[in-house]
């Protein structure tokens, strides 16, 4: 790397620091110059590595001559077409030498080499686990961080007693994930110890660092190479002779030292860059957080066109700040929400007849519906008592037994509705799901569905015909011709419970929801009128919350292109 390039990606980190995933694209970054020499000067000094191999290989014919080793299983050359890109002063790819290496015109010494010829993959020895003593260390894949590969925790054969096959690894020795969602967990053995075998522990011959090595296995040219590899479909796997076979930049010993140097120095710093952005960025959440918490609790009217508290000053002050990462969106969306059923989005209109008539309609219709043997009798709700009322709402409002004001209702029974590709109100079928029950519908009414494996609901309005699954509650407001309840404010309601309903609801590996839990739920009721432009004044609100979320969109892509592009000037793409 010359002198500009290396202060170019100096003078850049905070380009990185912007950008969404601008810390990750750095550490890949700093790997991809390190392994093709542009990340420290060369010395020509260096022994290089092609000498380094002569010596080791004669060393090993040595030994084979002596009876000590059996003979290694000869390596194919490399070929020109595997080059992946020019080494450090090379001109252009000559004949491999009887190392397989190619050194070129190169002041560097690097060369191209198969990981066979550095190191042994798989070179230790496995073990039953009944040769392990109790204190002795034990790894496993969930031990090593993926990404960053740090030990995140240092087991011992006592805490887990696993009765598989163990890898016998030393200190010293490259420690490599071989499972696909694991390759990104390398690391260096601190001392000697046991693993998984679907760990393989990789022995250095001489010829590379083992901390160089950690680095080369890391670096995203690898891992795509690897991942294009992968064979199996569960728990595909890494082939030995794929391993082996690999290519890689060797460049000599002193470099490696000063390469490695060089990339802990600079992920060091990006550790500090992702702390102080984790760190600003619960900062931000916080404050944001704590202005919602005040706005909710303020007893008045809160509008944008009436800022009538100071939580709600510190937030349009803030805007720009506080709206530029989407979790303060959410939060938003979610307070918008809370004001809304607290009677604090819209004005009150004294002329709106009180939620408390709509209830005296309702009753008096669903007693006519009984006399006419139209509906049943319903078991009555229990009175709300004041304890259980969460927060005051205003004149003309009501709380109520959810289903004292709507209806769930049941369908027909469709066994032919479910077909491959078909769609359902929450989730297009799958082929595996097919023999779901699902029902059948001709109205308007709120859906909520009501089973989920990871507990969470989702809420939709419906109108028309359409089919539902079993565990989909269709809810509907019209008891006769009156209702007390419109489909939008109803749907907005449940929206704002689904974290409560997801906390109520049963089972373990599936949630659900029953209507015992769902219809004495109490929701507090304004006037139809209010209901109407509490609805309009969220649409308005949500479309801006899509606006401020289409914004942090296209500012994070405009920093994602603008560090691409340093990346691409860095690198000499």
């Amino acid at each position: 790397m010359n002198k500009a390039a290396r202060e170019l990606l100096e003078h850049h980190f905070n380009t990185a620091f912007a950008a969404p995933d601008g810390i990750k694209k750095l550490r890949e970054l700093i790997l991809t110059l390190a392994m093709q020499g542009k990340l420290v000067a060369q010395d020509p000094n260096d022994q290089p590595a092609s000498e380094l191999l002569r010596e080791i290989e004669a060393d090993k014919q040595r030994l084979v001559k002596k009876g000590k080793i059996k003979a290694p299983k000869s390596l194919p050359p490399i070929k020109p077409e595997e080059i992946p890109y020019a080494l450090p002063g090379s001109d252009s790819w000559q004949a491999p030498s009887k190392f397989h290496c190619h050194p070129g015109v190169n002041p560097g010494h690097w060369v191209w080499v198969r990981l066979g010829q550095i190191a042994d993959y798989n070179g230790r020895e496995n073990v039953n686990p009944d040769s392990i003593s109790q204190d002795d260390w034990i790894l496993d894949l969930e031990d090593i961080e993926k990404g960053t590969s740090r030990l995140i925790y240092r087991a011992k054969y006592f805490e887990r007693q696993s009765k598989s096959t163990k890898s016998v690894f030393r200190k010293g020795d490259v420690l490599y994930g071989k499972l696909r969602p694991y390759l990104d967990k390398v690391l260096v053995a601190e001392s000697d110890g046991f693993c998984t075998t679907e760990i393989v522990p990789i022995v250095s011959n001489g010829a590379v660092d083992p901390q160089y090595l950690r680095w080369l296995l890391k670096r995203p040219q690898f891992l795509e190479h690897v991942n294009s590899l992968m064979y199996g479909v569960k728990m595909p796997r890494l082939g030995t002779e794929q391993a082996v076979n690999s290519i890689h930049p060797l460049p000599p010993m002193a470099e490696q030292h000063r390469i490695v140097a060089k990339i802990d120095q600079l992920m060091s710093r990006c550790d500090e860059l992702e702390k102080l952005r984790a760190e600003r960025e619960q900062r931000r959440i916080s404050i944001h957080t704590a202005a919602i918490n005040r706005l909710l609790s303020f007893n008045g009217e809160i509008t944008p066109e009436a800022p009538s508290n100071e939580a709600w000053q510190f937030i349009t002050q803030h805007f720009p700040e506080l709206y530029a990462v989407k979790p303060n969106v959410t939060e938003l969306r979610k307070a918008i929400l809370q004001l809304a059923v607290m009677g604090k989005l819209v004005p009150q209109n004294p002329n709106d007849p009180p939620a408390s008539e709509l209830l005296k309609e309702i009753e008096a219709e669903k007693q006519r519906l009984v006399k006419e043997g139209k509906i049943k009798v319903s078991k009555p709700l229990p009175a709300i008592k004041p304890e259980e009322i969460p927060y005051p709402v205003p004149s003309g409002w009501e709380w109520i037994r959810l289903g004292d004001i709507v209806d769930f209702k049941t369908g027909k029974l469709d066994s032919n509705a479910a077909v491959e590709g078909g769609k359902y109100p929450f989730f297009t079928c799958a082929k595996e799901i097919l023999q779901i029950d699902t029902y059948a519908f001709d109205c308007e009414a709120v859906l909520l569905a009501g089973n989920n494996a990871a507990g969470k609901y989702d809420v939709k309005h419906y109108s028309g015909k359409f089919n539902a699954y079993q565990r989909t509650y269709v809810i509907t407001t019209e008891f006769g011709h009156t209702s007390a309840v419109g489909y939008g404010y109803l749907k907005q309601t449940l929206v704002n419970m689904l974290d409560d309903l997801q906390a109520k609801s049963l089972g373990t590996l599936t949630r659900f929801l029953t209507l015992g839990i769902l219809k004495p739920i109490y929701v507090p009721l304004p006037p139809i009128p209010e209901q109407n432009r509490i609805v309009a004044k969220i649409d308005q609100l949500m479309a801006f919350c899509d606006s401020l979320e289409q914004q942090i969109d296209a500012a994070t892509g405009k920093q994602t292109e603008l560090l691409n592009a340093l990346m691409a000037k860095v690198s000499g793409e």
